[in-house]
């Protein structure tokens, strides 16, 4: 789980969003602009930031424009990752004012949302920075917009959790308890990864601390996910595991606690919110002649 984020503009999961949201979007024309704008009109726009926060997806708004036009020209003056106040301009840019037409509302809809994941993960990290505890996202993501959403989260300062049901065995509690219990769910994930030739990390989701207990009976395991403890509850289970395996703590925790869990000394901190029910951060691109 990398600390720095890379740009994911180009990848070819990106670039078919884009395609396919353009599809969405365009259709058979954007007949406003061809019905009242010369097709060879040249005009420049400006993202302007309305919003205190942290800037995420301005690679991918470039993207967007140079999908319908490849001769634009941008002027940078923000880059994925910066704080930005309200009044910043993240970029300005001259191109086919058709083109600009086109990307506008898709440019901001992705900006908007993944600066406003962004910027709740810096608050979430800035607020345990003193401590060892890393901030992870979760599975709860918009779907087929997971890479985008998840990237944010590193432009924020987090880290990514697994990406889907393919690259971990994570044991939640419907697993544990279809599979008759801690210790039966774990093991038969190890015979599994055994005999399927299969190099998987395993997570065991806990709800109490005797689960926890159970759990410490059938190491090794990568971590165990505390989930819906108390702060107290979750200094109680970090001090039973003892180092023997990473700690996760899930479930119930907000802005205003955050950091009585990261007090209770987790390795991470997984947080839904920061993909589930994020406000998106106000962008507009204003088109001048």
């Amino acid at each position: 789980m990398p600390k720095r984020f890379k740009d994911i503009s180009k990848h070819p999961e990106v670039i078919s969003i884009l395609m396919e949201a353009l599809k969405e979007d365009v259709g058979t024309g954007d007949h406003s602009s061809l019905s009242c704008i010369h097709a060879d009109k040249v005009s420049s726009a400006k993202l302007i930031f309305k919003d205190q926060g942290i800037a995420a997806g301005i690679s991918i708004a470039k993207q967007v424009l140079m999908m319908n036009d490849r001769n634009c020209v941008f002027t940078f003056f923000k880059k994925d990752g910066d704080k930005v106040k309200k009044g910043d301009i993240g970029f300005q840019v001259k191109g086919n004012a058709h083109s600009l037409l086109k990307s506008e509302r898709l440019l901001l809809n992705i900006m908007q949302r993944l600066s406003g994941i962004a910027t709740v993960t810096w608050e979430a990290a800035s607020l345990i920075k003193a401590y060892h505890t890393k901030i992870l996202d979760t599975r709860k993501t918009t779907p087929n917009l997971r890479i985008l959403e998840k990237w944010a989260v590193t432009v924020g300062g987090g880290f990514n959790h697994r990406h889907g049901l393919y690259d971990m065995i994570m044991l939640k509690d419907n697993h544990v308890d279809v599979a008759g219990g801690i210790v039966p769910a774990i093991k038969k994930a190890k015979q599994y990864l055994s005999d399927n030739h299969m190099d998987l990390e395993i997570e065991v989701e806990t709800r109490n601390l005797d689960e926890v207990r159970q759990a410490l009976t059938a190491l090794p395991v990568q971590r165990i996910m505390l989930d819906n403890y108390t702060a107290d509850m979750t200094r109680q289970a970090v001090e039973l595991i003892a180092g023997r395996c990473q700690t996760e703590a899930s479930g119930g925790i907000t802005l205003d606690n955050i950091e009585d869990y990261a007090k209770a000394g987790v390795d991470f901190i997984s947080l839904g919110m920061l993909t589930h029910s994020v406000k998106s951060l106000d962008i507009s691109f204003k088109i001048k002649l």
